[in-house]
C-alpha cells in the first residue's frame, strides 16, 4: 500500500507547476538576466532607436528644408520670368514706336524730295519755256524781217527797228492768244 500512497501522491501534484525549488532557481536566474538585460543592452538598444529617430526627424527637417528652397528658389524664377517678359514686352514696344517713328520719317523725306524734284522741274520746264519762247521770238522775228523786207522790197538791217517791230508784233499776237482763251 505504501506503493499506491506514493503514486497517489506523485499523482496529487499538478505536472504544470513546478516544484518550490525549480521556482526560486528560475526566479533568481530570470531576475540576473533582467538586471543584466535592464543594465546593458536596454540603454544600448534605446540608444540606437533615439539616434535612428533623430536621423529620420532630421531626414524630414532638411528634407522640408529643401522643399522650402525649391519653392523660394521657384517663386525667383517665376518672378525674374515674369520681369523678362515684361521687358521683352517693353522692348518690342519700343520697337515699334521707333520703327513708326523712322517711317513717319522717311515718308516725310520722301514727301520733301519729291516736293523739291517736281519744284526743280517745274523751274526746268519755266526755264526751258522761256529759252524756247526767246529762241522762236529770234527766229520769227528774222523770218519777219526777211519777209517784210522781200515784200518792200528793202533792206531791215536796222537793229534796233527791227527790234522794236518785231517784239510789237508777237506781244499783239500774245495778246490775241490770251484773249481767245
Amino acid at each position: 500500500m505504501n506503493a499506491l500512497v506514493q503514486q497517489a501522491a506523485e499523482e496529487a501534484q499538478n505536472p504544470l507547476i513546478p516544484e518550490i525549488p525549480e521556482l526560486v532557481i528560475g526566479l533568481i536566474a530570470f531576475a540576473i538576466v533582467f538586471f543584466f538585460l535592464a543594465k546593458k543592452f536596454l540603454p544600448t538598444i534605446n540608444k540606437v532607436l533615439e539616434e535612428r529617430r533623430e536621423a529620420i526627424e532630421g531626414g524630414i527637417e532638411k528634407a522640408e528644408a529643401a522643399q522650402t528652397e525649391a519653392q523660394s528658389v521657384l517663386e525667383q524664377y517665376k518672378a525674374q520670368l515674369a520681369e523678362a517678359r515684361h521687358e521683352a514686352a517693353r522692348l518690342r514696344q519700343e520697337a515699334q514706336e521707333q520703327g513708326a517713328v523712322l517711317i513717319a520719317e522717311m515718308r516725310a523725306e520722301g514727301q520733301r524730295q519729291r516736293e523739291e524734284i517736281v519744284a526743280a522741274g517745274h523751274a526746268q520746264i519755266e526755264a526751258d519755256r522761256k529759252a524756247a519762247a526767246s529762241a522762236l521770238r529770234q527766229d520769227v522775228g528774222k523770218l519777219a524781217t526777211d519777209l517784210a523786207g522781200k515784200l518792200v522790197g528793202e533792206s531791215l538791217e536796222d537793229h534796233a527797228r527791227q527790234s522794236r517791230v518785231i517784239d510789237r508784233f508777237l506781244d499783239q499776237l500774245e495778246e490775241k492768244a490770251e484773249a481767245t482763251r
